[in-house]
């Protein structure tokens, strides 16, 4: 007679070490450390000062944690089914159990780390955090898939400038910039996977429209974002930095739909670094981002 299977996460006692090692690979260590570093750079360009600047870090970092750890825990059966060995919840490197004690331990740090930079700008803050939150809980699987995207990078530019004295609100050109902006790293980041989410039940926004239109679709937030970055701004004429970023964009967006065909990878490759661009610009007209 044999065990029964202990399911997905379901791993021997291990160490410590095995333990950190786990739990940092399940929190999506790429696109954490990216937003993180995002909004701490945006809070320097803005001129918040430095215990300001640490405290959006901080709080960012653990909203982050919270999401992809949460992400982790839920999708581990999926993961596991999939045999995506390169999770570890789903490969038995770290316990659900474990996961979701870090995911819920994050969220409370990031109430408080929010809130230090103010009611509204903590306050929106957590908003972008809990929008995340229901995408990993179940609005992935929606039509809506884009709309949790879209808040918690929009919320940013709000949570960055309303820590400054006298709560400045953002312009509207750097929220909606950074709304797409989000709108554009889901369309690339379910990209590579849309066949496999197909198979797993997972019918998002992206995936109801299949892997050939998303692939068409991915530079339009993009580069919508990058003309707003560069003429958004008190409506001015674009120098030739800007010229340069939205010629950047188009010619990277434009590389992406040609090499389609040759490998899958390149449109999300090329949507990232049109992101890249984006980012760029955003940081760059931090002193600008009040309205």
């Amino acid at each position: 007679m044999t065990d029964p299977d202990p399911g997905p996460g379901a791993a021997a006692v291990v160490g410590p070490g095995r333990l950190a090692a786990g739990l940092v690979r399940a929190c999506h260590p790429g696109p954490t450390a990216a937003v993180t570093a995002l909004v701490t750079a945006l809070a320097v360009a803005s001129g918040r000062d430095v215990g300001g600047c640490v405290l959006a870090g901080a709080a960012v970092l653990a909203g982050q944690l919270s999401i992809g750890w949460c992400n982790d825990a839920i999708d581990a059966g999926r993961d596991a089914a999939a045999g995506r060995a390169g999770k570890p919840v789903a490969s038995g490197a770290v316990s659900v159990r474990a996961v979701w004690i870090a995911a819920v331990v994050a969220l409370a740090c990031c109430v408080p780390l929010s809130l230090a930079s103010g009611w509204w700008a903590g306050g929106l803050h957590l908003v972008g955090v809990l929008a995340a939150w229901g995408y990993d809980v179940g609005l992935k699987a929606t039509v809506l898939s884009w709309a949790p995207y879209a808040v918690g990078f929009g919320v940013l530019p709000a949570f960055v400038t309303l820590g400054l004295p006298g709560e400045l609100w953002p312009a509207w050109w750097a929220v909606a910039a950074a709304a797409l902006l989000g709108v554009g790293a889901h369309l690339a980041n379910v990209l590579p996977d849309i066949a496999g989410d197909l198979d797993s039940g997972v019918r998002g926004w992206p995936q109801r429209m299949g892997a050939a239109r998303v692939r068409l679709l991915v530079p339009v937030p993009l580069l919508a974002a990058t003309c707003l970055l560069v003429f958004g701004p008190a409506g001015a004429a674009a120098g030739v930095a800007g010229w340069l970023a939205v010629a950047a964009a188009s010619a990277l967006a434009a590389m992406g739909l040609l090499l389609a065909a040759r490998s899958a990878r390149v449109p999300f490759v090329t949507a990232v670094a049109v992101a890249g661009v984006d980012v760029i610009l955003l940081v760059a007209g931090g002193a600008s981002l009040t309205a």
